[in-house]
């Protein structure tokens, strides 16, 4: 049967797959344990690339892979000295004539002449094996194991040590939470995860950092990978006790248009890093992992890990991953930043506020206040008049107190 094809042209219209959600989350970009899950094939030149940094190869190497190099790469030197002491040997005549002097004194055989290796190597000595005077190649060749044996023992030295001082085994102990959450902060929505240092050394510099990475399969079979940064409140730790990574969605956010609803069908990967340098070692390391829509919680808060006590501080890595849910808005943040500015404010609603606002009070005259009117009354008999010598006009006298703004100008 034959396969119907359809020509494409460069010019045409390339749309996207729709994917179901079933296909598009079956794989991570990053892993959850940092690793990137991403398989490089036909590169060229691979493995002359691994031969020419054979350093950094073998200590990204396992570590049964590692040890089963290094002990061949001693068997084998012993076994090839070995079969040149032996040949040296055979070639002056040892194994046949034993009352020959020999060049290397009771080496008679294979299992001799390998013996001999060993033992020159790794400078063990036993006392029945030496070298003689006769032989001037035997000499030669034990002096460039001598040599060979110091260049392999640095070696396996210097890449035990990389190896067990290597950045991947000092983030393992730098953790993130096991979900991000998203809630309200400051009347703002935030995305936010938890990030700590297992070890009681502290961390310098270290530097938080969040990108959403989308990928996009469009009808030609092209690949689209995006990024894009967001940015954090405070990226600047120093990581002594856990701490919670905030991301305002601000009109710059990506996220800024998304809601519960969006979240849910969205298929994108949040992949958060945080590099810092150890203060042990002062190697810098970096840790990572990822969340997917469905470990991104709307409406989540960490719950307190921190409890203060009279000497130190005490952190409770139970509660590391724990969340409890709180009241947020499953409207995007564009929505909810417009509901915001469409809410009548408090200081001009007659519900929360009866009094006027300032402005209206400035232009309203002031209250009038009232007048106190002051009568100075007297006894009316004629002997407290004569008595008192006060005039019968005078008796009805009154006295009337004004307000300071309503005397009259002199």
């Amino acid at each position: 049967m034959r396969k119907q094809y359809t020509s494409v042209s460069p010019s045409d219209d390339t749309t996207a797959l729709s994917v179901t959600p079933a296909q598009h989350r079956k794989h991570r970009y990053v892993r959850k344990e940092g690793s990137c899950n991403v398989l490089f094939r036909h590169v060229p030149e691979e493995w002359l690339l691994f031969v020419t940094d054979i350093f950094t190869t073998l200590v990204e190497i396992r570590w049964r892979v590692m040890f089963l190099i290094f002990a061949l790469s001693y068997i084998l030197s012993w076994l090839f000295f070995g079969i040149i002491f032996w040949i040296i040997a055979l070639a002056h005549g040892d194994l046949k004539d034993l009352s020959n002097d020999p060049c290397v004194y009771e080496v008679r055989s294979f299992t001799a002449a390998f013996l001999f290796s060993l033992e020159t190597q790794t400078t063990i000595g036993y006392g029945f094996r030496g070298m003689s005077e006769n032989c001037m190649v035997a000499i030669i060749n034990v002096t460039i194991q001598d040599v060979i044996s110091c260049f392999i023992d640095t070696f396996v030295i210097g890449i035990v040590v990389a190896k067990m001082a290597s950045a991947r085994k000092r983030a393992q102990t730098v953790g993130f939470s096991n979900c991000a959450v998203i809630n309200l902060r400051d009347s703002f929505l935030c995305l936010s995860w938890r990030v700590g240092d297992y070890r009681r050394h502290h961390l310098v510099e270290g530097t938080a950092r969040a990108q959403i990475v989308r990928s996009t399969v469009h009808t030609t079979g092209k690949v689209d990978v995006t990024y894009k940064d967001l940015v954090i409140q405070q990226s600047d730790v120093i990581l002594v006790t856990p701490t919670t990574i905030f991301h305002k969605i601000d009109s710059s956010s990506p996220l800024y248009k998304m809601s519960l609803e969006d979240l849910r069908k969205d298929d994108f990967e949040l992949v958060v890093s945080f590099t810092y340098t150890d203060d042990s070692t002062g190697i810098l390391h970096q840790s990572r992992t990822s969340y997917t829509p469905a470990e991104i919680l709307w409406g989540q808060l960490f719950q307190e890990m921190i409890r203060v006590s009279r000497r130190n501080y005490r952190v409770d890595y139970t509660m590391f991953h724990h969340t409890a849910k709180v009241l947020v808005p499953e409207v995007s943040a564009e929505d909810y930043e417009r509901k915001k500015q469409l809410r009548p404010s408090p200081r001009h609603s007659p519900r929360h506020s009866p009094r006027s606002s300032p402005r209206q009070n400035h232009h309203k005259q002031p209250p009038k206040l009232p007048t106190v009117t002051v009568e100075l009354v007297t006894d009316n008999s004629p002997e407290a008049e004569m008595a008192a010598g006060i005039s019968t006009s005078q008796v009805d006298h009154r006295d009337t107190l004004m307000p300071p703004n309503e005397l009259p100008s002199t």
